[in-house]
């Protein structure tokens, strides 16, 4: 199935799966694109913009040790005492690696298209196979806490309603689903400078050709857990600074996104039929540039609770 096109598939018992147990999944292919340092692997047949491969790894890890000293933890959600915690598109795991730990009476998944570090998790902690595009593998109700974050790059517009229903569907009654997400919106940005306004230009055109806008999905987030049924609505918009202005999470976020941009640079390179060394050299102005106008990353934490009477 074209990843574009969006498709619920039916909760009955026959297809649900217990969380602790690992789904089965199809093998995802590999898409050789243009490399701008060293080989980078991206999945085949997804929207996903960022590759799949050991340097993101690294990134994403250090992208959650960064986010977390910015956001003083790892949620903002009122939860207490969880017995099940979902992660949806976990990527490394390394979030809900530490709330296993940090709640070791509770039961934490987390899923994702693959498993990408090889690592001993903790006791409590299984990985299960899925694409939430196509709907998740688990019994109404089964969690009480769902987390999905930064995912803007890999759902296309028209699935974010659906996939965020999914997410209140295993949620439990009382039980809370978080999400946080960033975007391209200019507006959201500035003051930022030339540079970085082309790239999130070119960033955003090339999303657009797989189905992705990511201006509109963080300002829609409490929308879509309005819709989706979700009560005691918290929409938190922040915006974290970028570059050595900023101290030591200012300097920390802007490696992150650096990297972050290199990663998207090769596609953007490919489609676009621009030289590696050019968006290597763009990506290096924008990053002169967050200094120069301090610039801050903005984004969005929105959470809700599912009513006990659904």
């Amino acid at each position: 199935m074209p990843w574009w096109f969006f498709r619920r598939h039916s909760h009955n018992s026959s297809h649900a799966a217990d969380p602790a147990q690992p789904s089965s999944g199809r093998q995802l292919g590999e898409v050789a694109l243009p490399r701008l340092h060293g080989s980078r692997r991206y999945l085949q047949e997804q929207p996903y913009l960022l590759p799949k491969d050991l340097g993101e790894v690294n990134r994403l890890d250090f992208q959650h040790y960064a986010l977390r000293a910015a956001l003083r933890g790892n949620y903002l959600a009122p939860i207490e005492q969880p017995r099940r915690i979902l992660d949806v598109g976990c990527g490394t795991g390394q979030w809900a690696f530490e709330l296993a730990q940090q709640f070791p009476q509770a039961q934490v998944v987390g899923l994702d298209l693959e498993q990408v570090k090889a690592t001993t998790p903790p006791p409590n902690y299984r990985f299960v196979q899925g694409d939430t595009l196509k709907g998740l593998p688990f019994e109404n109700n089964s969690f009480d806490f769902v987390h999905q974050r930064l995912l803007f790059l890999a759902i296309p517009l028209n699935a974010w309603p659906g996939v965020v229903q999914e997410l209140a569907r295993v949620t439990a009654p009382g039980g809370w689903v978080e999400l946080v997400e960033t975007g391209t919106a200019l507006q959201d940005w500035l003051p930022c400078g030339p540079a970085t306004q082309e790239f999130w230009r070119l960033a955003a055109q090339l999303a657009a050709l797989r189905g992705i806008d990511t201006d509109a999905v963080p300002r829609s987030l409490g929308r879509y857990l309005e819709e989706a049924g979700l009560v005691n609505i918290h929409y938190q918009p922040f915006n974290i600074p970028l570059g050595e202005w900023g101290g030591r999470i200012g300097s920390l976020m802007a490696l992150d996104l650096r990297e972050a941009c290199k990663a998207i640079g090769a596609p953007i390179a490919a489609h676009f039929g621009r030289s590696e060394q050019d968006l290597l050299q763009l990506i290096e102005r924008a990053s002169q540039e967050w200094n120069e106008f301090r610039t801050k990353w903005p984004f969005v934490v929105a959470y809700g609770q599912k009513p006990l009477t659904h």
